[in-house]
């Protein structure tokens, strides 16, 4: 599961993503909400957890914002905030739940899991295109009745257009959701990837919009 931890205490921050690592989560921490945003913008995470009170503004300014751009991501509030007036204003934001600090680390990856399996389902389990069957709870893919074996990397690229649907992915979105945040990405590593994923789904499934990126061809 790739969560984004928006928290600027750094006492608070590694513990947090320790404990979710441990867990084999892929945790990307930023401690400001410019950074953050540019993050959300260029990956699609599987939940967000986020802090009220951050350097360069108010965490819930911030999930109106994104909520208003459409962002459907489960996302949960930890602040020190404990007022019921704040609990309700966050949720009223958009907010899929509110914890406390000081919180239990266990607690925390309870809700992680809890909320993301309440946004799973309102999706599609399961997606057909063409000849192709694709289950998201599991990432199998089969092709004509027969499975297909896909890398993490592949599966990486694969989700994010299908997330997109059949909208135009940008090239540097994809090396960035699946190699992380700021990563070095080798030269046509991104190519690569996309042309393993044609051999093995469709040579026509995925087009390609040159100087631009990638998009799904349903």
């Amino acid at each position: 599961m790739r969560i984004l931890l928006i928290e600027d205490e750094a006492a608070l921050a590694r513990p947090l993503m320790e404990h979710l690592e441990a867990d084999h989560h892929n945790v990307e921490w930023f401690g400001t909400l410019d950074e953050a945003d540019s993050a959300i913008l260029a990956l699609d995470y599987d939940v967000v957890l986020l802090d009220l009170q951050l350097p360069d503004g108010d965490g819930l300014s911030f999930l109106s914002t994104v909520r208003g751009r459409g962002l459907r991501t489960p996302i949960i509030i930890l602040t020190a905030r404990d007022k019921v007036s704040d609990r309700i204003d966050g949720l009223n934001r958009g907010a899929d739940d509110y914890v406390i600090k000081p919180f239990d680390l266990d607690e925390v990856t309870a809700r992680i899991h809890t909320v993301c399996r309440r946004s799973a389902d309102l999706l599609t389990q399961t997606i057909s295109i063409r000849d192709l069957t694709i289950c998201l709870s599991d990432h199998s893919v089969s092709r004509a009745g027969n499975p297909v074996r896909l890398t993490a990397r592949e599966w990486g690229v694969l989700d994010v257009l299908l997330r997109r649907k059949t909208q135009i992915v940008p090239k540097e979105t994809l090396e960035t959701a699946i190699y992380g945040y700021g990563e070095e990405v080798e030269s046509n590593a991104l190519e690569a990837h996309i042309s393993r994923l044609r051999t093995k789904l469709g040579k026509d499934l995925i087009a390609t919009h040159r100087g631009i990126g990638y998009s799904l061809q349903t």
